[in-house]
């Protein structure tokens, strides 16, 4: 079996989609499969282009069995609405290069991530011409997920985009998402051809924690991913002094509102929050081990979403201090996976971070029922086995 992944961010990229789309790569090679996977040029997330990669339009590697193939975009992560849609359109169109790749590799699915939605149907150019079942997986909602972000508002480009959405969900022979709430979503349009495909994690990567005793000194508490709108890390280091309840902040990242959070720390210290910089996937599990639990707050209610930050923190066995709501809350919450906030509440949040810091018996349980649901429900190698399955079923 053959399986052509497209994607607009992949590694050495740090982030969800790059780590997520790694793991199946190599979990596929393991069962047996080809995968050749079509990329842009590695800028995330400082919207640069990675010195080893500058001045290429296009370059061949593999890295642990997978065949890349990577084009030139116009990298950006401005806030600015007109340099996201040129970086957004620019790999859309010079992957459409990679036709010839496609054709003498002849695979059986090509599966292209979205968002963004435009590289969708850039996928489906390839499968007219390449004769391959496009498999569309939806990360983020477009542009449902924009709207919700304040980037597009109703009127007449909201309507165009919401058509091509549709148009794909049609066009493609499986739809799949990473969340109830976007399988819900896209069903409407492409009715059974969904497949609920959780980002989960690889459990095997994250030793399996010891219990803590009671913090002597300050709690650690951390948060590691990226430091944007929708996650509001500036504005919990604005109204909650760590320094206050016996605890410290420790933050990895980058992203658009790292320098709010650099520029207000300068100006406010002693609070007891440490920002450093980001980390690779490799040193996420040790890096993990290293704190009492972790911060995921989600000020945005994104539907859809589901911070892939929660899955890493169950196989950790870390606490989840959950601030926001919609399907991340909901399962943090039925799976008792930690204590949760509303977003922006931060008087329950300091006082979830109290409970955790002042009960070891109430923090050893959940980290123990965390790892417990790692291994039982979002194992990435399960998960990928069961997907792995469900296509070659079709080919049966």
């Amino acid at each position: 079996m053959k399986l052509v992944i497209l994607t607009q961010y992949f590694i050495p990229e740090i982030g969800a989609p790059s780590n997520r789309l790694l793991e199946l790569s190599k979990r596929l090679i393991k069962d047996g499969w080809e995968v050749t996977v079509v990329t842009g040029m590695p800028n995330y997330p400082k919207g640069k282009i990675f010195d080893e990669y500058k001045g290429r339009f296009n370059s061949k590697e593999t890295i642990d069995g997978i065949n890349i193939i990577r084009y030139w975009l116009y990298a950006s992560i401005s806030t600015k609405r007109i340099p996201r849609i040129i970086s957004m359109l620019s790999f859309s169109v010079t992957s459409l290069l990679s036709i010839f790749s496609l054709k003498k590799f002849n695979a059986d699915f090509l599966f292209v991530e979205s968002p963004p939605l435009t590289l969708g149907f850039s996928a489906y150019l390839l499968t007219l011409f390449s004769k391959t079942k496009m498999i569309m997986n939806v990360s983020d909602i477009w542009p449902l997920t924009a709207k919700e972000l304040g980037v597009i508002g109703d009127g007449f480009l909201y309507n165009q985009i919401e058509k091509l959405e549709k148009f794909l969900y049609r066009k493609s022979f499986l739809c799949t998402g990473q969340s109830e709430e976007i399988i819900t979503h896209i069903s409407k349009t492409a009715g059974d051809k969904v497949y609920l495909f959780r980002n989960g994690v690889e459990v095997n990567r994250f030793k399996t924690p010891l219990p803590k005793d009671k913090a002597e000194g300050n709690i650690k508490i951390v948060y590691a991913g990226l430091i944007g709108v929708a996650q509001g890390i500036p504005d919990i280091a604005r109204n909650i002094n760590f320094t206050e309840l016996g605890a410290e902040f420790h933050i990895y990242g980058e992203g658009g509102e790292r320098n709010i959070l650099e520029n207000f720390l300068k100006e406010n210290p002693g609070r007891n929050i440490f920002l450093h910089k980001s980390v690779k996937r490799d040193e996420i599990p040790g890096l993990l081990s290293e704190f009492y639990c972790t911060i995921i707050p989600l000020v945005i209610n994104i539907y859809g979403a589901v911070p892939s930050k929660i899955y890493e923190a169950m196989a950790a066995g870390l606490p989840i201090l959950f601030s926001g709501s919609g399907e991340g809350e909901k399962i943090v919450r039925d799976n008792k996976a930690g204590l949760i906030s509303e977003p922006k509440d931060f008087e329950k949040l300091k006082e979830n971070i109290l409970k955790i810091k002042n009960s070891p018996e109430l923090r050893n349980e959940i980290s123990l029922n965390c790892r417990k649901l790692a291994e039982d429900k979002f194992d990435r190698d399960k998960i990928t086995d069961d997907f792995s399955n469900k296509l070659i079923s079709f080919k049966s």
